[in-house]
This record gives C-alpha cells, sequence and structure tokens, in this order.
C-alpha cells in the first residue's frame, strides 16, 4: 500500500509538473510575448521632417506592441548617433542593452554604457536615459566623464540632447591628468555615417 501511495504521489507531483512547463510554454509563446518585428544586424536612421536626426546600428531589433504599449528592445546592445540639422555628428552612445520607447519619445541605455559629445568628452555609466520629449539626457548611477585633461566622478548627471552642457549633480572627485601630443579620436575617424540606401524612419516634431 505504501508503494502504490508512493506512485499515485510521484504520479501526482509529476502531472504537476508537466502542466506547469505546459503553462510556461504557453506564456512564452502568446502573442502578447513575441516580437512583431524580428531582424538581425539592422541599420537605419530615423528622420524628422525629411532631416536625418538618428542613425541606429545593433546586432539585434526585436519590437513588441503588448495592449497598445509599443516599444523596442536591443538585447545584443546598440549604438545610436545624432545629427545636427546640418547632418553633422553631436552625440553618439553605445550600450550593451537598451530599449526605444516610442510613443514616450524616450530611449533607456543599460550595462556598459558610453556616451560621447562633439567636444570628446566620455561619459560612462551603467544606466543612462535620452529623453526627445523633455530635451535631455541623465541618469541617478554612479558617473565617471573622460575629457582631455581630467577625469571627473560622481552620482548623477544630467545634460542637453547634443551633451554640450552637462552637470554631475552628486560630484565625488575630479583627477588631472597630463595632456599628450596624441590626437584625440573625433567623430569623422568613426565609420557610423548614415548610408544613403538605408530605409529611414520618421520620428515627427520633437
Amino acid at each position: 500500500m505504501i508503494f502504490i501511495a508512493a506512485l499515485l504521489v510521484g504520479a501526482a507531483m509529476l502531472f504537476s509538473g508537466c502542466a506547469n512547463d505546459i503553462e510556461k510554454i504557453k506564456a512564452f509563446s502568446s502573442p502578447e510575448t513575441l516580437p512583431v518585428i524580428y531582424a538581425e544586424n539592422y541599420e537605419t536612421t530615423f528622420t524628422d521632417s525629411g532631416i536625418v536626426r538618428f542613425f541606429l546600428k545593433t546586432p539585434l531589433l526585436m519590437q513588441f506592441d503588448n495592449e497598445g504599449k509599443s516599444f523596442r528592445e536591443f538585447p545584443q546592445g546598440l549604438e545610436l548617433t545624432r545629427f545636427d540639422e546640418h547632418r553633422r555628428i553631436v552625440s553618439r552612445i553605445t550600450a550593451r542593452y537598451a530599449k526605444q520607447f516610442e510613443k514616450e519619445n524616450k530611449w533607456e541605455a543599460k550595462n556598459d554604457v558610453v556616451a560621447v559629445n562633439l567636444a570628446g568628452d566620455t561619459l560612462k555609466t551603467d544606466h543612462l536615459i535620452w529623453d526627445e520629449k523633455q530635451g535631455k539626457i541623465y541618469s541617478d548611477l554612479f558617473v565617471k566623464i573622460i575629457r582631455p585633461d581630467q577625469i571627473i566622478t560622481g552620482i548623477g548627471f544630467e545634460s542637453d540632447l547634443t551633451m554640450e552642457n552637462w552637470k554631475i549633480k552628486n560630484p565625488r572627485g575630479t583627477i588631472y591628468v597630463e595632456m599628450n601630443d596624441s590626437p584625440t579620436m573625433g567623430f569623422d575617424s568613426l565609420s557610423v555615417q548614415p548610408q544613403e540606401n538605408l530605409r529611414p524612419v520618421d520620428i515627427g516634431p520633437n
């Protein structure tokens, strides 16, 4: 009797485990959890009124539309370059993970985030928000800014979208470094210029 009872309990546990696995599979494969767009090695430009504003390059793009909440996910990271009205590069952000919230006109970057402005100032952090509606880029985490002559660290960061006017909310320290004669690598030396054959995406008015 004990043996039969043990078999019954084992069968019940096995059935319960299988049922749970089936439910997990259903949840994973439901339309709400599947991307409506899946693209590898994706490159595109974003335009506003016919003017190129961004160039995007990513190993993997997934777009979701869950109950009207549309967003794009970049699980393998991205490189996002911003241009002015004359199509000159003004800033660039790279990260190992990112999301784009289209309706909010907002980008969120995580994990080894690096942002560079036209002057060559380099920001490093693990979380950064690029908010087009508010016209600012910001972070609440630890940040490090590397300039030609100094390294500044602190908690919290905020700047305009070009990253020309920035500030660290709670500075922790500044290290001054010696200038050398080696030229600083500028935007012109990086191969991220938008190509004419890329499909543009109109982001609408700011």
